[in-house]
């Protein structure tokens, strides 16, 4: 469930009499998605996505990422770009909540990746990452590698004892591993804004083409070669992190290289930035896990999926990330 605030008719009708986009036709909630309250609009001139913008995303944040967004859609992206008001504006205030209307992108989210699927994500990283060079705002990761160990620590009890063994009795050990080699990141490597959440229910495809990149709602800047980990680790492992398939990351490395030539350095640095991606959500859904209430309208998502991703990554080579072998 991804619906927090709710939306009567009548502060929809006063919202969009701001804008020329006609009246409301249909206004439901979107279940997908567990950061922002999202709603599937349709009016007499077209569809749109309607967010509001809950607390776990900074509003002093947003203006970077509408603008960064309206940057990629502006270079020709599939990107879906914010709406402006007749005032130009693209950011508002809805129910005491921050609001956007966001284009609307015809195409499904992948439950079972494919190669060919992860190819077509391979190269529109390539493009993000080509369009974003000339984007000059900046922000830093919040969630980056300096995050990775206060994070830990807030996975405990009052008397600060872990409770990550509450989990599963192997994810202390993984994680103290991922902090360990985190320790050792690498530095100097070519810096851009990055997607950092490139997950298949935030790519939208149609008759096997990418129609949209959508929730830019991580971009930050960071090294490039750290969001193709992300995107690595995302796609080319089973849901449950149990499996990994070379054949999508074969597919997805070939196809980000046919736009990008990432250099040597971040060719033999691509374990250990994964090791980190996955590191980065197995705390953050451990952290969820702990403390989401068992009540809660949000589904809490399996920390060990990562984890199992985060061991595979510490014992993988450049070689088993491009997919010529197993690695176990």
């Amino acid at each position: 469930m991804a619906v927090y605030t709710q939306v009567s008719a009548d502060e929809l009708a006063a919202f969009l009499s701001g804008y020329d986009i006609g009246a409301a036709i249909s206004f439901k909630g979107i279940a997908e998605g567990v950061e922002n309250s999202n709603y599937l609009l349709e009016t007499t001139t077209g569809r749109f996505i309607l967010t509001l913008y809950e607390k776990r995303v900074a509003a002093g944040d947003l203006p970077l990422f509408l603008a960064f967004i309206g940057h990629l859609a502006a270079k020709g992206l599939p990107v879906p770009g914010p709406v402006a008001d007749r005032q130009g504006r693209t950011l508002q205030v809805l129910n005491g909540r921050p609001a956007c209307l966001i284009e609307f992108a015809p195409g499904v989210s992948v439950t079972e990746a494919t190669p060919a699927a992860a190819q077509e994500v391979g190269v529109a990283l390539g493009r993000l990452h080509q369009a974003a060079d000339d984007f000059t705002a900046e922000r830093p990761n919040a969630l980056g590698p300096a995050s990775w160990a206060p994070l830990a620590a807030r996975c405990a009890n009052p008397d600060g004892s872990s409770r990550l063994g509450e989990i599963d009795a192997a994810l202390p050990g993984l994680v103290a591993a991922g902090l360990a080699a985190a320790a050792d990141w690498p530095a100097g490597l070519p810096v851009t804004t990055i997607h950092a959440d490139l997950f298949p229910d935030n790519v939208l495809l149609l008759d096997g083409k990418v129609t949209a990149l959508i929730d830019f709602y991580f971009a930050c800047t960071d090294l490039r070669a750290y969001d193709v980990a992300v995107t690595h680790a995302a796609w080319c492992f089973s849901h449950d992190g149990r499996q990994f398939f070379p054949e999508r990351a074969a597919a997805l490395m070939q196809g980000y290289g046919a736009v990008v030539d990432l250099t040597a350095a971040e060719r033999a640095a691509l374990p250990r930035l994964a090791a980190g991606a996955a590191l980065r959500f197995t705390l953050t859904r451990a952290y969820d896990w702990i403390n989401t209430p068992a009540d809660a309208l949000v589904t809490r998502k399996d920390p060990m999926a990562f984890a199992r991703r985060l061991g595979w990554y510490l014992a993988a080579t450049p070689e088993m990330m491009d997919g010529e072998m197993m690695g176990g």
